[in-house]
């Protein structure tokens, strides 16, 4: 299966910017769907954006469309999130997904299979 491990988390000023990545072994495949969701304490977890990994069309969440930035490294095996004009409502712990059986683009967390353990990013204002 596909291991995902996500980095680049870290505390930032309202207005900065940071980068996330999510390296995974063993390969992707190229008919998968990546994903990047967030998760505050309390809440469900939250859909941000989703790459298709052999085209690199992309989608976002209405709430960072415009800010942030998904794409890919298609020979590293590895997936990005940069976030520009970062807000305190950014705040969260960011997952790396995968969904190996896509249909098209979902929002839906329970349709992706494979998770990374999270990397956190605070914004403070």
């Amino acid at each position: 299966q596909v291991q995902l491990v996500e980095s680049g988390g870290g505390s930032v000023q309202a207005g900065g910017s940071l980068r996330l990545s999510c390296a995974a072994s063993g390969g992707i495949s190229t008919y998968y769907i990546m994903g990047w969701f967030r998760q505050t304490p309390g809440k469900e977890r939250e859909f941000v954006a989703a790459i298709s990994w052999r085209l690199g069309s992309t989608y976002y969440a209405d709430a960072v469309r415009g800010r942030f930035t998904i794409s890919r490294d298609y020979a590293k095996n590895t997936m990005y999130l940069q976030m520009n004009s970062l807000k305190p409502e950014d705040t969260a712990v960011y997952y790396c997904s995968a969904d190996k059986n896509p249909s098209g683009w979902t929002e839906r967390r329970y349709d992706y299979d494979y998770w990374g353990q999270g990397t956190q990013v605070t914004v403070s204002s």
